[in-house]
């Protein structure tokens, strides 16, 4: 009975894994598939910042402004330390015309780049 459930455990798709299908999907032109396989991957693996970075992309895409600034808001949660998670919340923000946040996002990120530009 090991074996059987070993097997079925490998089996299963890494968030890495299923995160390159859904770009496949995106590839083609298909975003709502593309957004329908992103949040799939939430569901096992809710901390994948990538996912939640896409997301963001993708659903302000498709005109869905409000969820894709959560997704955004997300990703900065999951790594604070991140610029381009920030960088990616403030061009979100500035494509759903939110200007202020747009630019405190961005001054975030620059203090982040500033820190860590220190250490090369």
């Amino acid at each position: 009975m090991s074996d059987a459930q070993e097997s079925a455990e490998t089996t299963q798709p890494t968030p890495d894994q299923m995160y390159n299908e859904a770009l496949k999907l995106r590839d083609t032109g298909d975003l709502e598939g593309t957004v329908a396989a992103l949040r799939k991957i939430l569901e096992s693996a809710p901390d994948h910042l990538h996912t939640h970075l896409a997301l963001a992309v993708y659903l302000q895409k498709l005109g869905q402004p409000e969820q894709a600034i959560v997704a955004a808001q997300k990703a900065v949660e999951l790594d604070p330390q991140d610029a381009f998670s920030f960088t990616q919340l403030s061009v979100i923000y500035q494509r759903c015309g939110r200007i202020m946040e747009a630019e405190e996002a961005m001054a975030k990120a620059h203090a982040i780049q500033g820190r860590t530009g220190h250490h090369h």
